[in-house]
């Protein structure tokens, strides 16, 4: 991961990435590909009706969290058979806030109104993390977790394009073996 002060840390989620899109009281949920998944997660609608702002546009991430807050991919996709995970949103960044586009606006001052926006909504921020880029792996690979993300505190969003203004790491669980015959 790069490293430096212009840079900020995430968690790496297992989940889906989303959109929610706000105006007034209709709450849709959409897929990077632009698929509607409104239908399939309720309690993410529920918590999106309780933003503040009238209008809003979040991206996001659909994560399915068990008792203790782990992200599963598996329990996402198998919802049904994980009564114990909870579905939920972790924000990450504010496209749209009533009628203020945000995109071309530095990532650091988006998610200063974010953090205003989703407060008491019931979706979750996504937290930058403290520390230094070995603190931050170390941490997150004892922990199990999928991974981190990078991301410069100056980038402007850039839908649907992959730039080297959010840079992923991701921290794969693995063991070697020798078969022998």
């Amino acid at each position: 991961l790069p490293e430096g002060p212009e840079w900020t840390y995430e968690l790496k989620l297992d989940g889906y990435r989303a959109l929610i899109i706000k105006n007034g009281a209709a709450i849709q949920i959409r897929s990077r590909n632009d698929k509607d998944l409104t239908a399939m997660y309720p309690s993410v609608v529920t918590a999106g009706r309780r933003l503040e702002p009238e209008r809003a546009i979040i991206d996001g991430e659909v994560v399915a969290v068990d008792e203790q807050g782990r992200p599963s991919f598996q329990a996402l996709q198998h919802r049904g058979t994980h009564p114990a995970h909870s579905i939920v949103f972790y924000a990450f960044d504010l496209l749209h806030l009533d009628d203020e586009d945000l995109t071309g606006l530095p990532l650091i001052t988006r998610r200063a109104k974010l953090v205003r926006a989703v407060e008491k909504s019931g979706l979750l921020l996504s937290l930058e993390l403290p520390g230094s880029v070995a603190d931050i792996v170390s941490t997150v690979r004892a922990m199990q977790l999928e991974g981190v993300v990078a991301k410069r505190k100056d980038s402007l969003y850039e839908p649907g394009e992959r730039s080297g203004n959010w840079q992923k790491l991701k921290l794969e669980r693995r063991q070697e073996f020798v078969v022998g015959g």
